[in-house]
């Protein structure tokens, strides 16, 4: 009975992970909803906003750069915040959540300014409302003969949120894989003085000493109105992924990272696999018209999603690790199978995979699907029982990575079923971005690594191999010293962040500079920015809020306490110890 039950859960994922786009999907929900009373902002995971924490007074939709500065000078006369949200949100962290006081706290969304795209053939640049979402950006640019160098996996974003909080893709060749260094100028608006009408739009490019400042803003400088990318001539990508053994790889990313311009590696612990991406730019005239259409991102029906989710809950209350590594075993072998989503027409048929850049680059077919569906929808709408998770993202110098890949080894092989968890997933991705003149982008050439993994419905809920991703987590950011994304982790990854980045100062320079009233900020946002610990209270490690220091911080009624790590000693972890209840 056991095997037929781990056979059916294989299965089921496996489906998951097989259907292709469905044209009958729920389209993504709108992340603000209000009352007669105030507005609520949520992320689009379901994260965070259900317990109605990041309120607004109002909500506004300005559809013109004017129409922005008229708000931003009415707050200013009233005094109020202001804080900015775009059609998708999908911003892990609170950055966007407004203050505490939502009486004093208004929305600007730019859902509805996202129409203007100006491509300038000759300067080789295009030009867009911040409120564009990116595929909507990328195809214009693509019927202009013209190509868009960098770009994140995920489409579901705006232009001006993905540079607000350093969206990338994978690159070390030309200007990298960080989007925001190929921005050439934008339009940013702030607050004024009442000889200027209370607000003002300025113009900036690298001419400017506020531009590297606002080119990673996290949303705290102003409303970013227009954003001025670098394009080049039209160009095909040829894809051919490469399954290893894991044994060497963490000797071999940098030359992996040299030899091919768009590489990354998918790392499966708990299979002992690593592919390699093996990714490079090839003539317009080459043969193949593939499409990246990656599996995660896919429309799945809400039934298939729904059981999923239900039977990896199961595993969890049986604390079942076996169950996840037939999980995983099924899901890793699939992939290989269907090229991860890649396809060289309407299906994958091998490998090269051969395609225009703007439609190898990025992928996200769950967004696209008409309004009067209800079959199925991207596998985690928050409206639906589906995939619920955490995402952890740490950005290395390129000289540590060898060593932290070394201790997740150790940590591994103490215990390798430990690992067949975040393989149900992605495993860890890791990517490659360039050194930045951003400051809040990376001073150096960096590997970008993502894991994600199961996160409970209920925050006081502990999860299974709970110890193990706080060790992972801790190594990455205190040991090593790796870098949070600004979009994505639990709160303890920005603890002490500033520290992080040299020109950390430069930024608040900047910042008190064209916001001296601190009218984007809020207790949420200055969490992230500020890197600062919250007050420890019962449970609070278990959603990473803390990281413990007495067993209460984790649950002790359901056996978790404060330990210390297993490979790097000084993390302080909640583990399963059922011998240490009373």
């Amino acid at each position: 009975m056991a095997c037929l039950v781990w056979f059916i859960y294989g299965l089921v994922v496996v489906i998951l992970s097989s259907i292709p786009l469905c044209t009958d999907a729920i389209p993504p929900q709108s992340p603000v909803s209000c009352s007669a009373s105030s507005c609520v902002l949520q992320n689009s995971y379901g994260a965070w906003g259900d317990r109605k924490e990041c309120r607004a007074s109002n909500v506004t939709y300005p559809t013109t750069e004017e129409e922005i500065r008229l708000v931003m000078a009415q707050a200013n006369q009233k005094k109020q915040k202001i804080k900015v949200v775009s059609r998708f949100s999908h911003t892990i962290p609170k950055l966007a959540c407004p203050a505490s006081t939502s009486e004093n706290t208004i929305l600007v969304s730019t859902a509805m300014y996202n129409s203007n795209i100006e491509i300038d053939s000759k300067a080789m640049t295009v030009t867009a409302d911040s409120g564009v979402g990116l595929r909507d950006l990328i195809n214009k640019v693509e019927e202009a003969g013209l190509s868009l160098v960098a770009a994140p996996y995920w489409e579901g974003v705006s232009i001006g949120g993905l540079i607000s909080t350093g969206a990338h893709g994978s690159s070390w060749w030309g200007k990298g894989g960080a989007v925001h260094d190929h921005v050439v100028g934008l339009s940013l608006v702030i607050p004024a003085g009442k000889s200027e009408g209370y607000a003002k739009t300025i113009v900036l490019d690298n001419r400017n000493p506020v531009f590297d400042a606002a080119k990673v803003s996290l949303g705290m400088l102003g409303v970013i109105s227009k954003v001025k990318l670098s394009l080049e001539p039209g160009f095909k990508r040829s894809i051919t992924n490469i399954y290893n053994n894991d044994t060497t790889f963490e000797d071999e990313f940098i030359e992996i990272a040299k030899q091919h311009e768009y590489a990354d590696i998918n790392w499966y612990p708990s299979r002992h696999i690593a592919v390699y991406r093996n990714d490079d730019r090839v003539p317009l005239n080459s043969s193949g018209d593939g499409i990246n259409d990656f599996i995660g991102f896919q429309a799945n029906l809400i039934l298939v999603s729904e059981s999923v989710r239900a039977t990896e809950k199961a595993l969890e209350t049986v604390r079942n690790v076996n169950g996840k590594c037939t999980m995983a075993a099924s899901v890793v072998g699939f992939k290989k199978l269907a090229g991860n989503g890649l396809k060289n027409n309407l299906i994958f048929t091998g490998y090269p995979v051969v395609g225009r850049q703007g439609r190898m680059q990025t992928s996200g077919s769950c967004l696209h699907s008409p309004a009067t569906s209800s079959l199925s929808t991207c596998s985690w709408d928050p409206r639906i029982k589906g995939l619920f998770f955490y995402e952890t993202t740490a950005i290395f110098p390129a000289s540590k990575f060898r060593d932290f890949i070394h201790d997740v080894k150790k940590l591994r092989d103490l215990k390798l079923e430990n690992f067949c968890g975040v393989d149900v997933y992605n495993g860890f991705l890791i990517r490659f971005i360039k050194a930045s003149t951003a400051y809040l982008g990376q001073s150096e050439d960096s590997v970008v690594v993502d894991f994600n993994y199961y996160r409970a419905d209920d925050p006081s809920t502990p999860r299974l191999n709970q110890d193990v991703w706080e060790e992972v987590e801790q190594m990455a950011f205190f040991k090593y010293g790796a870098k949070p994304h600004w979009a994505k982790n639990r709160n303890l990854a920005f603890l002490g962040v500033q520290q992080k980045y040299t020109k950390f100062s430069k930024f608040l320079a900047a910042k008190k500079q064209l916001d001296p009233q601190n009218m984007f900020s809020s207790d949420w946002s200055d969490q992230i920015l500020f890197g600062k610990e919250t007050t420890k209270v019962d449970g609070c490690a278990l959603e990473g809020q803390c990281i413990c220091s007495e067993d209460r911080h984790c649950n002790p009624s359901k056996g978790y306490f404060c330990k210390p790590g297993l490979v790097y000693n000084d993390a302080r972890v909640c583990r399963y110890s059922p011998s240490s209840m009373a």
